[in-house]
């Protein structure tokens, strides 16, 4: 087994008067050539945008984008006349294929909207645009672990990519086993929020970690906790 440890302090950051954005993957102005991605997985940033601002409409190609919103709503608009407001039990997939045009803006006028976005390359290049959404219902929120996306039928949204993604709400001293898809994929550990311990790891608010060249490994919730949980070829 392997792993590599980012700790949220090490994250890039960009900032301006509206958007303020963590980068665990070189991003925008942010550039280590040693987090380039892991994997399939080329971004996850971890952004806010103040009260009726946003980002107006560009461009997206050759990605599968994830949204989820953590707090407030977020306004979507794009080029295949998509109109939708996601909030925090909400999650958008975006297939952006040959090429998509969108915009995403905070819909409140008083609050801030706060969301991860993860972008997973997918395994085939110039596929059709398409727009997926779903929202967890009263048994997902049951579950400590639920099935967000991936490749077949067994997930609610469908990823262009041998990759499955997973939300993980374990309570304190809670312990998961978890079993790769693929021999070939590695696990990418997000907190979001609470504390974990992964192999003696002490895993924090933001935290994150890259886990490979194993089939299984083992979380345990130190207290109450969020987690992202994304398995991707490596």
């Amino acid at each position: 087994m392997r792993k590599i440890i980012h700790r949220a302090e090490t994250r890039g950051h960009s900032c301006n008067d509206w958007l303020r954005s963590y980068h665990t993957f070189s991003c925008d102005d942010y550039y280590d050539a040693e987090r380039i991605s892991f994997g399939a997985l080329r971004i996850l940033n971890d952004n806010r945008i103040t009260p009726g601002m946003g980002f107006s409409i560009h461009p997206h190609k050759n990605m599968e984008i994830i949204t989820i919103p953590l707090s407030g709503e977020l306004q979507y608009g794009d080029s295949k006349k998509v109109q939708s407001i996601i909030g925090i039990n909400d999650i958008q997939l975006i297939s952006a294929g040959t090429g998509i045009f969108h915009s995403e803006k905070n819909s409140s006028k008083i609050y801030p909207v706060e969301f991860l976005q993860i972008w997973i390359m997918p395994r085939e290049r110039n596929t059709h645009p398409n727009y997926q959404r779903y929202t967890l219902n009263e048994a997902d929120n049951s579950k400590e672990l639920i099935m967000i996306a991936g490749p077949d039928d067994s997930t609610p949204l469908l990823l262009l990519q041998n990759a499955w993604v997973s939300m993980y709400q374990p309570k304190e001293d809670k312990t998961l086993k978890y079993q790769l898809h693929q021999s070939n994929n590695g696990v990418y550990i997000f907190v979001i929020n609470g504390k974990i311990t992964f192999d003696d790891i002490e895993l924090n608010s933001r935290d994150g970690i890259g886990i490979f060249n194993t089939n299984s490994l083992e979380l345990k919730a130190i207290k109450n906790s969020r987690i992202l949980i994304i398995e991707v070829p490596l």
